[in-house]
């Protein structure tokens, strides 16, 4: 079994403090920094259940909240926070910073792992700190909202569809065809945007960490794949 260390932590950003749970295994070769979307939280459970599967492959994780609670409850009347791609995505480049702040994180590799409306966030992050941001993974998500952020990205990335999850899969293909980085596209087959189907998470899981480990603790950023 894999030891960790896990502490609860306040990240600053601008005025807000986001709360999340930062976990490291003993020996983590790079850490992932969840971007959650579409009003999800650190507490939603197919985030969880991927965070715990990526822990178990030896990668530290960072869950944490985009948004407040105050903006959290606000957002699950309104919505109006989710689609504020630039606020989250400005929120994730401070907890990037702040992850190469702390010494417990500063030596490891960051990796991104986006859901949703997470994942432009997610993006538009990495395009931003290309010197930090090692490798992209979304789940599901929205990259064709990082817009004009798609070719300035560097880091190599993983989109993650569902074979059934038809419009946003066309959406993933327009993206991919604009990323400026090393990228695969990867279809789970028979599965829907949620991932609900028996396996659907844990195949998730699997591709992304595969993913991570192939290039965190590489500082020139190959690898022995092209990854496409």
């Amino acid at each position: 079994m894999v030891q960790t260390q896990s502490a609860h932590v306040v990240i600053p950003s601008q005025e807000a403090l986001l709360e999340g749970v930062l976990t490291i295994p003993r020996g983590a070769r790079g850490i992932v920094v969840f971007a959650h979307g579409s009003g999800s939280s650190r507490f939603s459970s197919r985030n969880r259940k991927v965070a715990d599967l990526m822990g178990a492959s030896g990668l530290a994780v960072l869950l944490f909240d985009l948004l407040t609670a105050k903006e959290h409850t606000r957002d699950s009347l309104t919505s109006e926070y989710r689609f504020d791609i630039p606020l989250l995505a400005g929120r994730l480049a401070d907890t990037i910073d702040w992850l190469g702040r702390e010494t417990i994180t500063q030596a490891l590799d960051i990796g991104l792992f986006g859901a949703s409306t997470g994942a432009a966030a997610a993006l538009i992050a990495a395009a931003a700190r290309p010197d930090q941001v090692h490798a992209v993974v979304s789940r599901g998500g929205r990259p064709d909202l990082a817009d004009e952020a798609l070719g300035a990205v560097r880091a190599p990335t993983l989109l993650i569809v569902g074979e059934r999850d038809a419009q946003v899969l066309e959406l993933n293909h327009q993206a991919a065809k604009r990323l400026g980085a090393i990228h695969r596209l990867a279809i789970v087959p028979g599965a829907t945007h949620l991932f609900e189907e028996p396996g659907a998470l844990e195949r998730v899981a699997e591709l992304a960490a595969q993913w991570f480990l192939l290039y965190l603790g590489r500082r020139d950023g190959s690898s022995d794949t092209d990854g496409q």
